[in-house]
């Protein structure tokens, strides 16, 4: 396979992604400074300046990105996909729409994603009480691996539907 073929350079975008969400997964239990008895992800809330780190952004052209925004208690993840193909757009808004309605089964993914980007992951130090890291990584980087072979083969699916009327 040339490096210059697609399926690498996907692969290389979620190589380079994989240790840049490791490292942010890196949590621990942090109460509120401001409420007592309180414990909101810093990400959300920002209250603190000094518990944000700075935001990562891993860019696969300027079709699809992916920023990493961390805290001491909480990560949010967020994707941004760019389809010049209106059918492609339509079909990713309504795949992304169903996903989220769904978003409690998923424990992870926000039912609204952050402005600017198509969808959004949070994760905090409670999720990895109960979850593997390694395994939430690995679902995040499935997702983005699949959302495109997703898109795909529902525009194929339309298409054939279309030829055959």
């Amino acid at each position: 396979m040339s490096a210059s073929s697609p399926r690498s350079g996907k692969t290389l975008y979620l190589a380079a992604l994989r240790p840049t969400l490791e490292a942010s997964l890196c949590l621990q239990d942090f109460p509120s400074q401001n409420v007592e008895r309180h414990n909101k992800p810093e990400i959300e809330v920002r209250t603190s300046s000094e518990l944000l780190l700075n935001p990562i952004t891993v860019c696969r052209g300027s079709d699809e990105k992916v920023t990493v925004e961390g805290s001491i208690n909480s990560t949010r993840i967020n994707l941004f996909y760019w389809h010049s193909d209106p059918l492609k757009r339509i079909l990713r808004k309504k795949f992304l729409k169903f996903m989220t309605r769904r978003a409690e089964q998923f424990m992870i993914l926000r039912k609204k994603p952050v402005a600017g980007y198509d969808v959004s992951f949070l994760v905090t130090n409670f999720h990895l009480d109960q979850l593997h890291k390694h395994k939430i990584v690995d679902f995040i980087l499935y997702f983005i691996e699949d959302l495109d072979k997703e898109v795909s083969e529902l525009k194929l699916a339309i298409n054939t539907r279309a030829r055959n009327c």
